[in-house]
């Protein structure tokens, strides 16, 4: 089967952190958001995949803000949810390849090192509207699920969470081994990050100079999750060609 080209991916979300990042890497992909391309109208979807020669969509946009989806859940549900079953649908009958990019919250958090395997029990409305969407896309064969957790390559915020671990990277990382999983054949389910540690320990390694207080979760009004480091040893393989 011939590999996909670059300028045969339809990227969407290309406004946000992750989707300006992945422009930089592959400037000759077709970039869309909800200015030029509303996934929830799935006529216009189909239209614009017509008239052109797409054969793949990386699926990036998405309603992220866990405080802010708990106000409005139902808007997660239209985005992350309806939307991404708009996507696989959409894929599904004109035979193009699914790339969907998918959260570490969707584990329970109380252990750490989560495989691709393992159960999943989200413990907020974002991580479940994640879920709903990538249950959505393993409905299709042809599709690849990239589980993971990024944020800019400047931390934005004044304090980080102490108790609270992850293998979170900065965007321009994830971005560059994102690219990296595109262009291979891989299908399923695929962790991408990096070394286990807590968020304070993350966002000091981006600036050591950087005053970044501490923070614990019992301090905030949103459930997150203890623990959701991944176990990234399959990406790992992939990439050497042993998988």
């Amino acid at each position: 089967m011939r590999q996909i080209q670059e300028n045969e991916i339809l990227v969407t979300g290309a406004n946000g952190l992750l989707g300006k990042t992945i422009r930089r890497l592959m400037p000759e992909s077709v970039y869309t958001d909800i200015d030029t391309l509303n996934i929830l109208d799935y006529q216009a979807l189909e239209k614009f995949v017509i008239n052109t020669k797409i054969r793949a969509v990386f699926h990036i946009a998405a309603f992220t803000s866990p405080p802010l989806i708990d106000k409005d859940p139902i808007k997660a549900l239209d985005v992350n949810i309806v939307g991404t079953a708009n996507i696989v649908k959409l894929c599904s009958k004109h035979g193009l390849r699914v790339i969907y990019v998918c959260t570490d919250y969707v584990f329970k958090g109380d252990k750490g090192n989560y495989t691709e395997e393992d159960p999943m029990f989200p413990v907020n409305k974002y991580a479940w509207s994640k879920l709903g969407g990538e249950c959505a896309v393993r409905m299709y064969d042809d599709s690849l699920i990239m589980r993971t957790s990024f944020g800019p390559d400047v931390f934005p915020y004044e304090k980080a969470f102490v108790d609270q671990w992850t293998s979170r990277e900065r965007v321009s990382v994830i971005a560059e081994k994102m690219v990296k999983l595109i262009k291979s054949d891989a299908t399923g389910v695929v962790h991408v990050g990096g070394q286990r540690r807590t968020v304070y320990d993350y966002a000091k390694s981006l600036d050591p100079s950087k005053n970044i207080k501490e923070l614990k979760t019992t301090e905030i009004n949103f459930k997150v999750p203890k623990d959701t480091s991944l176990n990234c040893e399959k990406y790992d393989k992939i990439l050497k060609g042993g998988y």
